[in-house]
């Protein structure tokens, strides 16, 4: 193994700065196309405008193409997940690492930014030394043998190997086992046999091959072929895309066993891992990078222009969007046209009364039947209108920009050098509609807001701060829209009229189904995953658009299955 990636020797295990910059450099540089953070300049690979596939000569798709698989490092939900896995830590040590760079869709996961600083080394190293100090003072369910009986070195070697396996997601090597004994036999001779455990704790911890998952297989049959992960690296990819978490007992007796390189047993494997309650904390994180729900915690707004919101109504937004969310996916249509024309949402008595509804009369969250005319589906949430809007006002260009680039894929690109900008000012007279009006005379703003404008003034009768108006400044609100330069064009209105062209819109189900691709995959596409596409975008047709559906056949694909053998595949 080290043969091919030397950087990741054990040997290396004190001295993390070291290894930890020395494999930094490892991950391939973006592809063309694709930004640094490993998004794409259109997350469709083609125009703003129309979110097309980029074009290059078709690939025989009776052949394996699996395109670029690079080494991932975890992410902070990733790590939190895994040290509460296979230590039962619950004190989510990853939130006070350094927040990950976004991909272009807003996810935290991308490969390409899931870079390597000083600061966050040294919270590696603090972390583990606090995950380790609290793990050996329960030393009697840490270790698979009492040392008293078993022998301190019979046990430590015991431990090592256990230990090991979990937090590497493979079996030791021989040499790697040697050396952690070396280190928990340092800490033994100096200290105690705890201080040894504790010692070697903090190295496995530290260790890229904890902090990364790298995927070798075997060796290609000629020069450039895929490869086929090994039954350890299909567990690996496995769980951690349905749990963001390490391989459990059964994930691991699976692959010791060699069934996970059958595709019978991935598919097996893989509905069980999604009928598993850790598969909705994935959609739940998947969700609020997607829809960059974590901006609900910092929502304020100007409570003289909007009296009735508190600083507890962010806190209900977000539960109310997570069960929406949730219940959508999990127990409802699951389907992309009820993401957006969902009659209903979940409130408790609070929401309700600050919604102005008849809803619970408690503190616990149901679901409250809507109606239709005025809000549906994700586009109903009032925190996530509220969340696109300004503290003393609404914001159509925000949730125009919001639509275009998250449910069409397509890409705003930034204003000219030197615009100023700034919401045209409040007034007592103008409607949000006729102070905007400047963007569609102005020939400079026009060809962007003429994209996005049209969008979220529809979205006007969902004021600035989440609630139902139909009035502003002593007029009827005029919620025309027109959405151009899409599969669905034309004219419509109000939120129902958009929920609608969304719901009915290919490109929409397309684009939804190109951010779990990223997700699931820790990537943008690329050419060489036309194949993988087509499958995906003919198994979510086929089942009428359903998200579990598109999750199981996500790891159905060449990219899932296998990886290149080529420098370009992004392994060293």
């Amino acid at each position: 193994m080290r043969h091919y990636l030397s950087c990741f020797d054990l040997g290396a295990l004190v001295t993390p700065l070291c290894f930890l910059a020395a494999c930094t450099g490892s991950v391939d540089a973006p592809a063309p196309g694709q930004s640094a953070a490993g998004g794409p300049t259109s997350s469709s690979g083609g125009s703003a405008a129309t979110g097309g596939a980029t074009s290059s000569a078709p690939l025989d798709c009776s052949q394996v193409h699996p395109g670029p698989a690079r080494a991932r490092r975890l992410n902070r939900f990733e790590y939190d997940n895994t040290v509460r896995d296979l230590l039962g830590d619950t004190t989510h040590p990853a939130r006070k690492f350094p927040t990950e760079e976004r991909s272009r869709l807003g996810l935290d996961n991308d490969a390409n930014a899931l870079t390597i600083s000083p600061v966050l080394v040294e919270q590696y190293q603090q972390a583990a030394e606090s995950l380790a100090a609290t793990a050996v003072s329960q030393m009697a369910s840490l270790l698979p043998c009492a040392p008293q009986q078993a022998g301190e070195e019979a046990c430590g070697k015991s431990f090592i190997t256990a230990f090991g396996e979990k937090a590497f997601r493979r079996p030791l090597e021989a040499d790697e086992s040697e050396r952690l004994w070396r280190v928990l036999d340092a800490g033994r001779t100096s200290e105690s046999f705890t201080a040894g455990v504790r010692m070697v704790i903090e190295a496995v911890l530290q260790s890229p091959a904890f902090l990364y998952r790298v995927e070798l297989g075997a060796m290609p049959a000629a020069a450039g072929a895929p490869v086929r992960l090994s039954s350890f690296e299909m567990a690996s990819r496995l769980s951690y895309f349905f749990w963001q978490s390490m391989p459990d007992d059964a994930l691991r007796a699976a692959a010791a066993a060699g069934s996970l390189a059958q595709d019978d047993a991935i598919a097996a494997q893989a509905a069980r891992l999604l009928a598993d309650p850790r598969a909705r904390e994935m959609t739940g994180h998947f969700h609020e990078a997607w829809l960059h729900l974590d901006r609900y915690a910092t929502l304020e707004k100007d409570t003289q222009i909007f009296s009735a919101f508190t600083p507890e109504i962010p806190a209900l937004f977000a539960e109310e969007t997570r069960q929406f969310l949730d219940h959508w996916l999990w127990d409802g249509e699951g389907d992309v046209a009820s993401l957006f024309t969902a009659p209903y949402t979940f409130m408790n008595q609070k929401l309700a009364a600050y919604y102005g509804v008849t809803g619970p009369s408690s503190d616990a969250f149901a679901r409250v039947e809507l109606a239709p005319e005025q809000r549906q589906g994700l586009l109903g949430q009032g925190g996530l209108l509220a969340v696109l809007a300004k503290a003393n006002q609404t914001g159509p260009v925000q949730r125009g920009k919001f639509v275009r680039e998250q449910f069409f894929c397509q890409d705003i690109p930034p204003p000219p050098a030197g615009v100023v900008i700034k919401a045209p000012d409040l007034s007592p007279t103008l409607s949000t509609r006729e102070r905007f009006g400047q963007h569609s005379q102005d020939p400079t703003c026009q060809g962007c807001h003429g994209l996005m404008d049209p969008i979220g003034l529809s979205l006007e009768s969902i004021d600035g701060s989440g609630r139902y108006r139909g009035m502003e400044n002593g007029k009827a609100i005029d919620v025309s829209g027109e959405v151009l330069q899409t599969d669905v064009p034309g004219t419509f209105s109000g939120l129902p009229g958009l929920a609608q062209k969304l719901a009915s819109s290919a490109q929409v189900k397309t684009c939804l189904a190109r951010a779990w691709f990223q997700y699931a995959y820790g990537r943008a596409q690329t050419d060489e995953d036309s194949c993988t596409l087509a499958k995906l975008d003919q198994r979510f047709a086929a089942s009428g658009y359903k998200l579990k559906d598109l999750l199981v056949a996500l790891t159905e694909t060449d990219a899932f299955r296998y990886r290149s053998s080529t420098p370009a595949g992004g392994m060293p």
